[in-house]
């Protein structure tokens, strides 16, 4: 087992309470590390877990979980934990785990997870859409698609992403989220396989030549899996297509980072929109 077999692997770093008295960390915890990194594998799939299993009227519990421990992690250990799924039963598929500290494989794992009624833990068929999602990602294809559309289209589901990011999350005044230019802007929308709406953002006019982008919102279950920037890059070569030689955003301080990795430069000092620091950024087209 490599890590190079695995198509998602998760960062973790060994915090001091998850060592024991041998200086290394506690066998129980490699379990631990397991599961979190399983959660990091739903991100991966694009899919709001809980949202997710709701929909489909099931649950996974795990049946079995085997670990054959081949080393030691320590203190401060920057590790990668490589989840894949590679076989599947009626109503159970078999993962395999793998924890490495650079290349050297640590834990090699393998757990069988049932999918189940929640109410009765009885064994139910794995569903169809969420066998052919994980088969699909194993074989290196796109679960995210994002479209393109005016505010008569995609103006519902980018609407609930707003409301839940700008209003309830951050506070931000309703009556300041929506303006007049949101009838008359391009929208772009992300959703995964099973149609549920992810992100957003739009694309306006700023002055002749140059384009802005705005609203760039992310669910906060899908942030850190690149759908964010899936978005912002649909918007940027659509404000190439119509001509645009720039485009400028104002980005949350808190953002500043992910814009700067898509190539934006910051200009001019920050400054407070809806009592929250934001910077101007730019990027040429």
């Amino acid at each position: 087992m490599k890590r190079t077999d695995f198509r998602h692997t998760e960062p973790l770093r060994v915090r001091w309470a998850e060592i024991d008295a041998q200086g290394i960390v506690f066998n129980g915890h490699y379990l631990t590390y397991l599961d979190t990194a399983v959660s990091g594998y739903w991100r991966a799939l694009a899919i709001p877990y809980t949202a997710t299993m709701k929909s489909l009227g099931g649950e996974l519990y795990v049946r079995r979980a085997m670990l054959d421990y081949r080393g030691s992690a320590r203190y401060d250990d920057r590790l990668d934990i490589g989840i894949r799924c590679r076989e599947f039963g009626n109503s159970s598929m078999k993962v395999d785990g793998g924890i490495f500290h650079g290349e050297q494989l640590l834990v090699q794992a393998e757990m069988v997870y049932v999918f189940a009624d929640p109410s009765t833990q009885s064994p139910a068929p794995l569903p169809a859409p969420l066998r052919g999602l994980i088969q699909d990602f194993e074989a290196g294809q796109p679960v995210v698609d994002v479209t393109l559309g005016g505010w008569a289209e995609l103006g519902a589901e980018a609407t609930a992403i707003r409301r839940e990011v700008f209003v309830e999350e951050q506070h931000i005044p309703a009556d300041m989220e929506w303006d007049s230019a949101d009838a008359s802007c391009l929208h772009a929308l992300a959703r995964n396989r099973f149609g549920m709406a992810l992100a957003t953002g739009r694309l306006l006019e700023h002055v002749p030549g140059v384009a802005k982008i705005g609203r760039m919102a992310v669910l906060r279950a899908m942030r850190g899996t690149q759908i964010g920037r899936q978005v912002l890059e649909a918007l940027m070569a659509e404000a190439r297509r119509q001509g645009y030689r720039e485009v400028l955003l104002h980005a949350q301080l808190a953002a500043e980072n992910f814009y700067v990795r898509a190539g934006f430069q910051r200009r001019g000092q920050p400054f407070e929109e809806a009592g929250i620091g934001h910077v101007e950024m730019v990027r040429a087209l």
